[in-house]
C-alpha cells in the first residue's frame, strides 16, 4: 500500500541531483526560512499518471565511511522496510566502489523491487562501464545522467509497474482512515491510547521490526473509522539520527495509507518548518488534514492568547489555511474526540459532490460579481463549470482563453468555493479548460 520510492547509495554518487530532477524543483534552496534544509529530503512526483513519494536517504547519514557497519546500515534498512522500489544508486565514473559492496549485501536480504541506477553515464564508454555493476548481483541496471536526464525514462517506465497506478488505496466502503502524525514527543502515543484504551501500547516488538502502521478499526461515539497509528513505534536500538529519519519515513507512508491526517504539534513548540514540510506533502497528495495542537494545557493565558497563537499558525501555513485547528490536552482529555470529530467532517467534505446545477447558479454570481481581468484586450468568459469524478475536489471551468486566468483569480475562486460550499481541511483543485 502506497507509493514511495528510496534512493539509497554511498556518498557522492548523485543523489540529490537525482531527487532533484525527480521533484523537479531545487528542494534545497526552496525554504529557507530559518535555513532549515535538513527535512527536505522528500517530495512528490509521478509519471505516467502515478504519483509517488520519492525519499533522498543521502541527507541523514552523516559521519565517515568507516560508521557504515552503524549508522548507515540502519538508514538504508529503515529506508528499504519502508518503501515500495528501491533506486541503489552508483557511479559510473569513480566505478565500483567497496562501499558499494557493502550496500548490496544489505539490499539483497530483502525480497523487494531493486534497480541499480548507474549515474554519471553521459557518455557512450561509460554507459558500457555500467556493466561492471552487474558483479553487485541485480539483475536490473540503469545507465543514466542526473545531471542531463538521459537514462530517466526507461528507469521511470520500470519503477512504477511495481507500484499502484492511482495514489492512495481504496478505502474501506465510507469509512474513512485517519493517520495521526507529527515528531516525536507531541503525544502522539498518548492520543492513540487514549483513543484504544491503554493495552494497546505494548504488541510492537516483534524483532524491533514492523513492517505496517498499526490499522485499528475503531468504534466509538457512534463514529467509525480506521486508526493508521505510527506512534509509539521505536526501534531497539535508537541511533539518534536514524530515529528522525524513521519517523520521517514513518509519516510518508502513514500519508500515503489514510484520507485525512491529524497533525500533532506541541503547544510550546509550535509549528515546525518540517511540519509545515509535512502538511505541503499530504496537500499534494490531496490528503483531508485537521491539525492539532496539544499541551494547550502548558501554556500561560490571557483573553487574546488563542486568537494570537491561531493567527501565527494561520499566516505560517499559508495558503493552506483552510485547515482546521484545535487547542487541546490529551492529559486532560480535553476536545479530544472534538479533533477525530472534525476528522471525520474532513473527511466527509472530501467526498461531497455539488451538483453542476448548483455549482453553475452559485459561481456564475460569483464569476459576475468579480469578472476575470481581461488579458491584452481579450475577455475571458467562464462559461460553465462542473465537479470532475477525482479523488481530490477537482473543478472544471470552462473558458475562451483558460491560459489568461491569473493566479490571483484562481484563488478567488478557490476561496469562492470554500466559502460557499464546504471543503474546511481538504485541498481542492481548479482546471481551466477551453469550451
Amino acid at each position: 500500500m502506497g507509493n514511495i520510492v528510496a534512493i539509497v547509495g554511498r556518498p557522492n554518487v548523485g543523489k540529490s541531483t537525482f531527487f532533484n530532477r525527480l521533484i523537479g524543483e531545487r528542494k534545497a534552496i526552496m525554504d529557507d526560512e530559518s535555513g532549515v534544509t535538513r527535512d527536505r529530503h522528500y517530495g512528490k512526483t509521478e509519471w505516467n499518471g502515478t504519483p509517488f513519494t520519492v525519499v533522498d536517504t543521502g541527507g541523514y547519514v552523516v559521519g565517515s565511511e568507516d560508521v557504515f557497519e552503524a549508522a548507515i546500515r540502519r538508514q538504508v534498512e529503515i529506508a528499504i522496510e519502508e518503501s515500495d522500489v528501491v533506486l541503489f544508486m552508483v557511479d559510473t565514473q569513480s566505478g565500483l566502489h567497496p562501499l558499494d559492496e557493502e550496500f548490496a549485501k544489505v539490499l539483497r536480504r530483502y525480497d523487494k523491487p531493486i534497480m541499480v541506477v548507474a549515474n554519471k553515464a553521459e557518455t557512450l564508454d561509460r554507459t558500457q562501464q555500467a556493466a561492471e555493476f552487474y558483479t553487485l548481483g541485480f539483475d536490473k541496471i540503469f545507465p543514466i545522467s542526473a545531471q542531463t536526464g538521459s537514462g530517466t525514462g526507461d528507469l521511470l517506465d520500470e519503477v512504477v509497474k511495481h507500484l499502484t497506478p492511482t495514489s492512495g488505496i481504496a478505502p474501506d466502503e465510507g469509512i474513512p482512515r485517519i493517520a495521526i502524525i507529527g515528531k516525536p514527543n507531541v503525544g502522539k502515543s498518548s492520543f492513540v491510547n487514549l483513543l484504544l484504551g491503554e493495552e494497546r501500547n505494548i504488541v510492537t516488538d516483534i524483532a524491533g521490526t514492523t513492517r505496517d502502521a498499526i490499522d485499528t478499526h475503531y468504534k466509538s461515539f457512534g463514529k467509525e473509522f480506521i486508526l493508521t497509528d505510527t506512534a509509539g513505534l521505536r526501534r531497539k536500538n535508537r541511533i539518534k539520527d536514524s530515529i528522525e529519519f524513521y519517523s520521517v519515513m514513518r509519516t510518508l507512508r502513514a500519508i500515503e495509507q489514510s484520507d485525512v491526517c491529524i497533525m500533532m504539534v506541541d503547544a510550546q513548540e509550535g509549528i515546525t518548518s518540517q511540519d509545515i514540510s509535512i502538511l505541503r506533502l499530504a496537500e499534494k497528495d490531496g490528503k483531508g488534514m485537521v491539525l492539532m495542537v496539544n499541551k494547550w494545557d502548558l501554556i500561560e493565558k490571557d483573553h487574546m492568547t488563542y486568537k494570537r497563537y491561531l493567527d501565527v499558525i494561520r499566516q505560517k501555513i499559508s495558503p493552506m489555511d483552510y485547515i482546521p485547528v484545535l487547542f487541546t490536552s490529551v492529559l486532560n482529555k480535553q476536545r479530544v474526540f472534538q479533533t477525530i470529530e472534525t476528522a471525520i467532517r474532513v473527511y466527509e467534505n472530501k467526498q461531497q459532490r455539488v451538483p453542476t446545477s448548483k455549482l453553475n447558479e452559485v459561481m456564475q454570481q460569483v464569476i459576475a460579481h468579480y469578472p476575470p481581468p481581461a488579458y491584452r484586450g481579450h475577455h475571458i468568459k467562464i462559461k460553465y463549470i462542473t465537479q470532475l469524478p477525482t479523488r481530490v475536489p477537482s473543478f472544471a471551468f470552462f473558458c475562451n482563453h483558460p491560459k489568461y486566468i491569473p493566479e490571483t483569480y484562481r484563488r478567488y475562486l478557490e476561496n469562492q468555493l470554500r466559502k460557499h460550499f464546504d471543503f474546511e481541511g481538504v485541498p481542492i483543485r481548479l482546471y481551466f479548460r477551453e469550451k
